[in-house]
């Protein structure tokens, strides 16, 4: 007689905790970074880590969280900020929008930019996410560095322009944003955002300022 069959998964499966975690995040991160955020399915992440899709709701809860536990900024923050704060105030704004268009022109980079986006608009913590990644780690501290008053004000308005930007011409896409040149897109970006960087009117102030 031969004895009680051994209870298997699905051929192909993974067991479960062998390194099923990172297996789940290795794949997403290849799914993320080759589809983008609408691209990605939990069936496809799952197919591609060899589990169950069970296992990634498991281990990760929704899409949503499933990304945030996975994506990092396409750039590293301090090289960014030698690039442009490097040769001081005048001009910031220009070096600013020409690096943030730069970002949303390599596909890769927007996928990553623009998922984190989407997930903000429905989800709190991919929200709380996006203002750590972009507000508290880039913008701030620029604003910092560049020594005016109120840089988290500065910051939050640098973050609103940029965000509506990519709302604008990644997820709602306005035909006549997606359109434009990325040359254009930083002449008309640049002299806001130096406004928001360097004007002495934000200094002073609990808030935007009102109309003049």
């Amino acid at each position: 007689m031969t004895g009680p069959r051994e209870s298997r998964g699905p051929r192909g499966r993974r067991p479960v905790g062998s390194g099923t975690r990172e297996a789940i995040a290795a794949a997403a991160r290849r799914r993320f970074a080759e589809f983008g955020y609408p691209g990605t399915t939990l069936r496809a992440v799952a197919t591609e880590a060899g589990v169950d899709t069970r296992l990634v709701t498991h281990y990760f809860g929704s899409k949503q969280e499933l990304f945030l536990s996975v994506v990092e900024l396409p750039f590293e923050p301090e090289p960014t900020f030698g690039r442009v704060l490097g040769p001081g105030p005048e001009g910031v704004g220009e070096r600013l929008a020409t690096f943030i268009v730069s970002v949303l022109e390599d596909e890769r980079s927007r996928q990553i930019v623009t998922g984190l986006l989407r997930a903000a608009v429905s989800e709190e913590q991919a929200a709380v996410m996006l203002r750590a990644l972009l507000v508290e780690r880039l913008l701030t501290p620029m604003a910092r560095r560049l020594g005016g008053e109120n840089p988290e004000l500065r910051a939050a308005l640098l973050g609103s322009q940029v965000a509506g930007m990519m709302l604008a011409r990644h997820i709602v896409e306005l035909p006549v944003l997606e359109a434009a040149p990325p040359q254009v897109l930083v002449h008309a970006l640049a002299p806001v955002l130096q406004y928001y960087l360097t004007s002495p009117r934000l200094d002073g102030v609990d808030g935007p300022p009102g109309p003049q």
